[in-house]
């Protein structure tokens, strides 16, 4: 009877759904060998499709075959990846669920009965659980024990220990809290000690970048610390002073931004100036913010109302001596430089639209009237002059938006320039941009003087600009005294330590042979340089073999697509089809730079690692698809949408997402977030770890997901402290870390009310230190948005 009731109802159901899945495995197999790639899919879907059908016939030959499947997919995986936790995954779990599943009573006792086949398949089942098993217990990135050098020099002291008076706490950019009372031992000890809110929210149409689908509104900012008030930017270009013991908000300042026009909403610091004693002004202590509709305003600093004798009514405009400015193609999100009697700035110039777009050119004024002090324009003779009314700035010139740094003592201030617009076709650029494009420069401090020059991307065309200025340090010169030193950390992941005196390459730096082959009408640099001397960030070439999914389905369309792409590693000209570009403009080290102990010479760094597709199209089939219209440059820009860069005045329209698979999952293999240390005397990779989990991000684009230690996308910097304490934020994760910074270990971590996309900073009020960063979400990284600042502190 039960023999007859196993012929008589067969897994069918079960069976048709094992064999269409094959089916699609084999189709999508077959596609991918046609374009050169492995057979294995195509084998695999064509077993599964043969367990499906004997699975119907109620055949436990199926089981056989099945386990012997799931042995060759370990063969396969072990052959192609060896034992990386990770890179199995998709390869193993999938069909080691299957394979459990089929050897289960229910599916057993409904097939005709063959001695072996369920013991043959959990054998199968327990080497595949055993591989995955043994490849997720080998040691992922890189562990060490840092060098104490805690008699080797100090931190700079033109700034009182408690407070955090620039971007990075100082000019240096080192972003270091010589506070020590938050310790290794005790950071396990930190509450909250007070959390505020800006009032300053996403508003409708602000969830998302990119000109068709509205603005992108982030909450970048990193506070500063003057006295006993913390002064804080929002989004929308609100300045608001909070009581730095208790977060009260002492005042708040809404400039009435006019922001339609702008598609990324940030602001990520303020800067702080105090006059000289005996100056007659109303306003001797002032906060300079930058404002979203291209303004700069004057604060003061006790009342937040503006100051009357900076500008017009404590505002000046950004677009004089612009000429003809386009709606949204102009702002600043990053705080200006003030010091020696000068606000330095330069701003956001529209990536990807045109040729000749706003001027580039970078800014001094004086504090205190507002008046322009002078101008370095690369296209002007002599580059530092004072333009008069009537006059203009040369326009398409490479543009410097990110945070400026400084050494006052040499009276030099160090830049992060971008490129001439647009990024991805550089056939039009003239010598005059080539020169300073993606490179460091320094200029004197109270002239604008250029001192030099160092590239480290020559003729970019993947839109490597230099997001931040560098940090700097004193570095041992070997002889008993010590060298002035910088590190420039990249979108690449490369760091070129420099000295900062003459912009001469302390570590060895090579020119290596690239990728050639432009697009008609443009050219690439048959080399570029690599800091070989120092630790490098930058990611493997991606192969086949590399690719990843959370399944085999979605691995299989990610080698295909890879398989379809153009590419050829790293620095792939943009082609005119799909170009794998990796590193990509998202950067390995974006905005948020990184930190520097400079008792023990280690510099901590955040990694972020996610592949972009970009293509190019010429620009008379865009236009006659109705793609983008016609522009002649006047008037504002016509509506452009579908994630396009229209790049008016080049044959090309571009294209550029992120690429992942139609799951909206990586398409290269985690970690995608990673921390690490660099010894900055012995030129050596101390340790590195993956940063950050899925708990917030999951397939689909959802935000829900198991909290799987894969290291997670990040935007937003880290802090180093005397106490021996890294703190970062910054995770899609919604997490503020503290991490052992001798061997990467995370000791303590807090839950954030929203996503904590900003670099944290420490000060210290009556002998206690705090820790504080804002948590308000980034849009492009689908964090949840919010207006809080959270500070922390031992009870």
């Amino acid at each position: 009877m039960t023999a007859a009731l196993r012929i008589a109802h067969p897994p069918r159901i079960l069976g048709l759904v094992v064999a269409l899945c094959g089916a699609a495995l084999a189709l999508g197999g077959l596609w991918l060998v046609v374009l050169g790639g492995s057979f294995y899919y195509l084998v695999a879907g064509a077993a599964l499709v043969a367990t499906g059908v004997l699975l119907m016939r109620g055949s436990s030959a199926s089981l056989w075959l099945y386990a012997v499947l799931l042995l060759g997919t370990v063969v396969w995986a072990i052959a192609e990846v060896g034992l990386v936790g990770w890179q199995l995954e998709p390869r193993l779990l999938v069909p080691v669920v299957l394979g459990i599943y089929l050897a289960m009573p229910w599916v057993t006792r409904r097939l005709t009965p063959s001695r072996g086949g369920v013991a043959a398949l959990l054998v199968a089942a327990l080497v595949a659980v055993g591989t995955g098993v043994a490849g997720f217990m080998q040691p992922v990135g890189t562990s060490g024990t840092m060098v104490v050098r805690n008699d080797a020099g100090g931190h700079d002291t033109s700034v009182p220990d408690g407070d955090w008076l620039f971007y990075g706490r100082t000019p240096r950019g080192d972003r270091f809290s010589p506070l020590d009372q938050i310790t290794t031992r005790n950071v396990k000890n930190l509450k909250v000690a007070w959390t505020a809110r800006t009032g300053d929210t996403m508003r409708p149409g602000e969830d998302k970048g990119g000109t068709d689908a509205g603005h992108e509104f982030n909450f970048e900012n990193t506070p500063i610390k003057v006295g006993d008030t913390l002064y804080v930017c929002t989004g929308h270009s609100w300045v608001v002073a909070l009581d730095a013991a208790t977060g009260r908000t002492k005042w708040t300042f809404d400039p009435k931004a006019d922001t339609d026009a702008d598609v990324y909403l940030a602001c990520r610091g303020v800067a702080y100036y105090e006059a000289p004693q005996g100056t007659q002004t109303d306003c001797p202590r002032r906060i300079i913010a930058p404002v979203l509709d291209a303004r700069l305003m004057a604060l003061n600093a006790d009342t937040g109302k503006p100051c009357e004798d900076f500008g017009q009514h404590g505002f000046i405009s950004l677009t004089q001596y612009l000429g003809h400015v386009p709606a949204g193609f102009h702002f600043v999100t990053s705080p200006p430089l003030v010091i020696k009697d000068r606000v330095m700035l330069g701003g956001w110039i529209y990536d990807n639209q045109a040729e000749g777009e706003p001027s580039g050119a970078v800014r001094a004024f004086d504090p205190l009237s507002g008046k322009l002090v002078w101008a370095w324009d690369v296209g002007h003779d002599p580059q530092n002059w004072t333009p008069g009314p009537d006059d203009q700035l040369t326009r398409g010139t490479p543009n410097a938006w990110g945070v400026y740094t400084a050494d006052p003592d040499l009276g030099l201030v160090y830049l992060p320039m971008g490129n001439a617009t647009p990024d991805y076709f550089g056939g039009h650029r003239r010598a005059i941009d080539e020169k300073v494009s993606s490179s460091t420069v320094a200029l004197d401090i109270e002239t604008g003087a250029p001192k030099w020059v160092y590239q480290n991307t020559h003729h970019d065309v993947w839109d490597m600009d230099v997001p931040v200025g560098p940090s700097l340090v004193d570095l041992p010169d070997g002889q008993g005294g010590s060298v002035p030193a910088l590190v420039q950390t990249t979108k690449r992941g490369e760091f070129f330590v420099l000295d900062r005196r003459t912009g001469t390459p302390l570590t060895e730096v090579r020119e290596k042979p690239v990728p050639q082959g432009a697009v008609p009408g443009d050219f690439t640099s048959p080399t570029q340089p690599y800091s070989v001397g120092m630790p490098s960030l930058t990611p493997k070439d991606l192969t086949e073999q590399s690719m990843w999914g959370a399944t085999p389905f979605d691995q299989l369309m990610c080698r295909i697509e890879f398989r379809k792409a153009y590419y050829k590693g790293q620095f792939t000209p943009p082609q005119l089809k799909d170009t794998i570009v990796y590193p990509a403009f998202d950067g390995v080290i974006d905005w948020h730079g990184a930190s520097i102990d400079p008792y023990n010479k280690l510099l901590i760094a955040n990694a972020n690692y996610i592949p972009f597709i970009i293509s190019l199209a010429p620009r008379e089939h865009a236009e006659a698809k109705g793609l983008v219209k016609p522009w002649d440059g006047t008037g504002n820009e016509p509506p452009v949408g579908g994630g396009l860069a229209p790049q008016y005045g080049t044959p090309y329209v571009g294209k550029v997402h992120p690429w992942l698979n139609p799951i909206g999952v990586p398409c290269n293999p985690p970690p995608w977030g990673t921390l690490a240390a660099i010894d900055l005397v012995t030129h050596k990779l101390v340790w590195e770890h993956p940063l950050g989990t899925t708990r917030d991000t999951g397939p689909f684009g959802t935000h829900v997901n198991a909290p799987l230690p894969t290291g997670i996308f990040n935007i937003g910097g880290n802090m180093t402290t005397r106490g021996g304490l890294v703190f970062i934020g910054a995770t899609a994760d919604d997490y503020l870390r503290a991490i052992d910074e001798r061997s990467g270990k995370v000791l303590w971590k807090a839950r954030l009310p929203a996503g904590g996309q900003a670099n944290p900073m420490s000060y210290s009020v009556d002998g206690k230190q705090y820790v504080v960063i804002a948590a308000g979400g980034h849009s492009g990284l689908g964090t949840k948005s919010g207006d809080y600042v959270v500070a922390y502190a031992l009870p």
